[in-house]
């Protein structure tokens, strides 16, 4: 089994939000035996989406490529201004490149959400994923990660999760990779 988790925040700092989520997750996928990659936005050279392009950009191609060979993808978002960050559903919006394939887009692929806010409202943007998600012909996990960061990490332990949000993690990853 494959698997992506698609960081689409742009952060670079050390301790980021999305860092933090994206090495748990893969460390315990990879502990599982899936075969895992992470796809960070802010490194992937994702130009905005322009159907008047002759050639697909070199970035695009990787992306698809990447997308397309996962079995399962997690997507994980901080909520801005009441959805994910446009450069996410801008990168989405490129797997329109495949939409002549056989099975175009992110057909049957399973899809586990995560979003995170610094209040309470991180469910906004797991319900605009789901969205996206489903145009995109792929199945939504029943189970989400709504995350309010307060609650992220240990109380005085920088970048380590909190026992509560490892577990909702940990659920999402089973139910992912449950055959």
């Amino acid at each position: 089994m494959k698997a992506i988790i698609f960081n689409g925040a742009l952060e670079r700092k050390p301790l980021s939000t999305s860092g933090a989520l994206s090495d748990y997750i893969s460390e315990k996928l990879k502990e599982s035996g899936v075969e895992t990659k992470i796809f960070n936005l802010v490194d992937s050279g994702i130009p905005l989406y322009d159907t008047t392009l002759k050639n697909v950009p070199h970035g695009v191609e990787i992306m698809n490529k990447l997308f397309l060979e996962a079995d399962v993808h997690f997507w994980l978002a901080p909520l801005y201004h009441g959805s994910i960050p446009g450069v996410m559903k801008n990168c989405l919006d490129w797997l329109e490149v495949s939409a002549k394939n056989e099975e175009p887009y992110l057909t049957d692929r399973k899809v586990g959400l995560v979003c995170w806010a610094d209040g309470v409202q991180a469910m906004q943007g797991i319900n605009a994923m789901d969205a996206i998600a489903k145009s995109l012909r792929a199945w939504t996990l029943p189970f989400s990660v709504p995350i309010a960061r307060s609650g992220l990490y240990e109380e005085g332990k920088a970048g380590v999760i909190s026992q509560e949000y490892k577990k909702k993690l940990d659920l999402l990853i089973k139910v992912a990779i449950k055959k």
